[in-house]
């Protein structure tokens, strides 16, 4: 959500904002149309019923000297029917332009990289050399349907497409990651949180998703709910409505969630596998920060995720995304992309994002910088830390060996008991 005050006074930063995206400028202009249009309403509005105030007491007066009010009282019914009217046009005008508000995207920050899609990403850095096989990589389903720990054909008759039963041992490599994660997250200082795996609408409003984003979501029909796409979605709505002292800042907060997604626009992309699952599991970060470390608390998740990909040693790459391919509640966003044999190309892992004061305007989180003073928006930040089934993907692939075995990670040795699956 956007500041109005401040856009009435400098649009400009939107209005670029909006070009470096790739995106309709036009809204900023329609936004403060109306904007402008319903600050005239209520002058108006004001201005009428002042007027109507006057003819009432002059009514009055009339009345009191026994003489005849009837024009004076058609004055004041005509004046009635204007301000009815001003007060349509005026409720038409907030609706719209709150609606607008909520489908423009988050102002990009300045150091953004301008580009019109992932092509013009930049590589921040890279960690690890991907691994000489010495024979051809399999690919991640196949290699796990031999080893019998990914069944496809029982999920899609269970379910459909874009679902996995995970059994034996990847069944418990899930469940291994989800604590290695978890408590990693917790060593640095992430609080663990384990939140609701469905919210309602206002709850999808206040953190971005809707109304853009509606198509991707799975509904409930049930009240109106939704199954949350990501832990990012509860987390950062967990203090929406209050005000927070700043004592109680930074807030560190991680969560393992099932996540659902519709994938409606990706229809044809990544149809094996579990790189894209209508339902996969997550370990997510989130920080609720004052907004002059939000900057450096974003360089700091992205090394917390970063730490995880490491002690699993697989080979990453660091990406900062380019002004068209950053998403909408971003101002500034990193993809940790990592290693993929046998498509012999790095695949995004984890994105992390700071999405300044977008979020907290939204769900009208407020803090106050003093004590007693007055309230201000913190910044919100989001990463993956990490998601289950793209990181169970990348071991498979990186740790497969000739045979068709598997080797653990060490890190998950102690969770799962053995070095190796065969």
């Amino acid at each position: 959500m956007h500041d109005l005050k401040s856009l009435r006074l400098d649009a400009e930063p939107l209005r670029l904002s909006q070009r470096k995206r790739r995106a309709d400028e036009s809204v900023v202009d329609r936004l403060l149309a109306l904007d402008e249009e319903h600050r005239a309403c209520q002058t108006t509005i004001d201005n009428l019923r002042a007027k109507r105030n006057e003819s009432s007491k002059a009514i009055g007066a009339l009345k009191k000297a026994g003489e005849d009010a009837s024009e004076q009282m058609e004055s004041v019914r005509k004046i009635g029917e204007e301000i009815k009217t001003a007060e349509e046009r005026m409720t038409a005008c907030d609706n719209e332009r709150g609606e607008l508000l909520l489908t423009i995207p988050n102002i990009l920050d300045g150091s953004v990289p301008d580009g019109a899609d992932e092509e013009s990403n930049i590589l921040v850095r890279d960690s690890g050399t991907p691994p000489e096989l010495g024979f051809e990589a399999k690919a991640h389903d196949d290699l796990g349907v031999a080893l019998d720990i990914l069944d496809f054909e029982r999920a899609a008759r269970l379910t459909g497409a874009r679902f996995v039963v995970l059994k034996g041992y990847g069944a418990k490599l899930e469940r291994a990651l989800q604590n290695f994660f978890l408590d990693q997250n917790s060593s640095r200082g992430y609080t663990e949180v384990l939140p609701p795996t469905m919210v309602n609408r206002e709850t999808m409003t206040a953190n971005g998703n809707l109304p853009k984003f509606e198509e991707d979501l799975f509904g409930v029909n049930f009240k109106d709910y939704f199954l949350i796409p990501t832990a990012e979605v509860p987390l950062t709505n967990l203090y929406r409505s209050e005000i927070l002292e700043k004592d109680q800042l930074p807030k560190y907060l991680t969560a393992y969630t099932p996540c659902f997604r519709a994938e409606a626009g990706a229809a044809g992309k990544d149809t094996r596998g579990i790189i894209r699952q209508h339902q996969f599991s997550k370990v997510e970060l989130v920080k609720i920060v004052e907004p002059d470390t939000s900057f450096d608390e974003l360089e700091k998740m992205v090394a917390d995720a970063e730490n995880l990909l490491q002690k699993l040693e697989l080979p990453y790459r660091v990406m900062q995304l380019c002004s068209g391919d950053t998403g909408f509640n971003a101002a500034k966003t990193y993809d940790i992309e990592v290693w993929f044999p046998s498509q012999g190309k790095y695949r995004e892992i984890s994105s992390c994002s700071n999405c300044t004061d977008f979020q907290a305007r939204r769900g009208m989180l407020r803090y106050r910088p003093e004590v007693g003073g007055n309230t201000a928006f913190p910044h919100t930040l989001n990463g993956s830390g990490l998601p289950i089934g793209r990181t169970l993907a990348a071991i498979i692939e990186n740790y497969q060996q000739a045979d068709g075995s598997l080797r653990v990670p060490k890190v998950l040795q102690p969770y799962l008991g053995t070095e190796v699956i065969a």
